[in-house]
């Protein structure tokens, strides 16, 4: 038997029976747009955090700190005489020059400081005590300043400052205005910056290290109060941030990074630096520095190459891999719970074709008199059962794709009325779809193994005398 035959015959023998035949494939429909909607459910909530977590900046980035000094110790020797104690390992400085080796790894895009200081952020004669923190060019596009009032900053190293909203509030308390009437406004900014110290003449060097403090002498700078005008640009809300998903730190300023470099601030680490006696507390280096990736995929590229510079790295990206087994778990559940109703289904294509065989005894009889052979009957069943798994499975893409359109449209509407910014929580990738038009196939193909081998199993005679 041809494949044309056997195509013809089983059109017609579906034909026959149009409505018992429709609701079997209507039942594999169902079957496939559950386990569509569940799967692209959970594919399209992966993509989501997948995004969160990318714009948020954490998951492509990498902490550099310098290695701890390896202090040498006695080891005993045979007889348990003692050895010589070994001399430590200073570790290397975190500077500038490290920053650009840094930036010359594969896959890095960026690599950037935290900057954080102190502040007194004054509107008028009054003020509020608070950290100003630096933000670098690439943070403009972080969920973290989703949702913000006004704008980012207009150059890497503009005047301008971003408020948090608890302090543009008190602020604005202070002139009774409300918080979005900042915007625009000028305030200063006092904090200590840095003054190197003046060279002294080579007779004097003795009278001037005598008029310097023991800090000033330790840290090679003076201590001074400093102010800088900024004007405010955008003010936003980072608790809110946070829990939606967003990498910025809480703080009461944010400034341009280039700005705040240029500014010569004291940080908090400066003077506990001092006792250790590093560079960094005498301005020659950092205490970290993020190094960010073009992708998470490379995250362990970079940090084997800053470990084999000599320098200690830190990501999330365990977070992330535990993150994708949770997300791979989801879909498994959601993946069988859709499958109970595809093998709900396949009972009903069982239950069709036993009916047929049963109907069609007489006619299954007549093709083996006239030289089929019970692989031709075989055949026959096995192209029934395709057709109506194949239909089934089209059919029941296109519902779970309309259902999931429903969620979608549905969740929209939640998210619009709880103040939440919008998301797409639903998608079906092409696999998916081919997936399911292939499992529908292939579950109506082992639904239909026992009426066919039924049916090529008929006594041709018993069967020409039924009826």
């Amino acid at each position: 038997m041809t494949v044309g035959d056997l195509a013809e015959l089983a059109a017609r023998n579906l034909r026959e029976a149009v409505l018992r035949n429709s609701l079997t494939t209507m039942g594999i429909a169902v079957g496939v747009a559950s386990l569509v909607a569940m799967l692209s459910l959970g594919v399209g909530l992966q993509n989501l955090v997948n995004r969160r977590l990318e714009r948020s900046g954490l998951f492509d980035s990498v902490l550099v700190r310098p290695s701890p000094q390896i202090t040498g110790r006695p080891a005993d020797g045979f007889g348990g005489n003692p050895q010589p104690q070994t001399p430590a390992v200073p570790p290397r400085p975190l500077d500038v020059a490290a920053r650009r080796n840094l930036e010359q790894i594969a896959h890095v895009v960026e690599v950037y400081p935290d900057l954080r200081f102190t502040a007194d952020v004054r509107f008028g004669d009054q003020g509020r005590i608070t950290q100003a923190v630096s933000l670098p060019s690439s943070a403009a596009g972080s969920d973290s300043l989703e949702g913000m009032q006004g704008h980012f900053f207009s150059a890497p190293d503009a005047h301008e400052m971003i408020l948090q909203l608890d302090l543009a509030t008190e602020l604005a308390g202070l002139g009774h205005l409300q918080p979005q009437d900042l915007l625009g406004k000028n305030l200063t900014l006092r904090y200590a910056g840095r003054q190197p110290l003046p060279p002294s003449p080579p007779g004097a060097a003795k009278n001037a290290e005598d008029s310097l403090s023991p800090d000033e002498a330790a840290l090679g700078f003076s201590i001074v109060s400093a102010e800088i005008p900024l004007r405010v640009v955008g003010i936003v809300d980072a608790e809110a941030n946070q829990s939606a998903g967003g990498g910025l730190r809480r703080s009461g300023v944010y400034m341009p990074l280039d700005l705040v470099e240029k500014l010569g601030i004291v940080e908090g680490r400066d003077m506990g630096e001092v006792v250790t006696n590093s560079a960094a507390g005498r301005g020659g280096g950092y205490s970290n520095l993020t190094v960010r990736v073009d992708s998470p995929a490379n995250i362990p590229i970079v940090e084997a190459a800053i470990t084999q510079m000599g320098f200690a790295a830190f990501s999330l990206l365990d977070v992330t891999t535990r993150l994708r087994e949770v997300f791979a778990i989801l879909d498994m559940l959601l993946g069988m719970f859709g499958s109970l109703a595809l093998a709900v289904a396949s009972l009903g294509i069982i239950n069709t074709l036993v009916m047929a065989i049963l109907e069609r005894r007489r006619e299954i009889g007549v093709f083996k008199a006239l030289g089929a052979s019970d692989r031709d009957v075989r055949q026959l069943f096995f192209a029934e059962a395709g057709v109506m798994g194949l239909a089934g499975g089209a059919a029941g893409v296109a519902l779970g794709w309309a259902i999931g359109r429903v969620i979608q449209f549905v969740a929209q509407i939640y998210l619009r009325r709880q103040s939440i910014p919008v998301e797409n929580v639903w998608t079906v990738p092409w696999w998916l779809a081919v997936g399911g038009i292939a499992f529908a196939l292939v579950v109506s193909l082992i639904a239909g193994i026992y009426p066919a081998s039924r049916a090529a199993q008929l006594d041709p005679v018993e069967a020409l005398r039924y009826e």
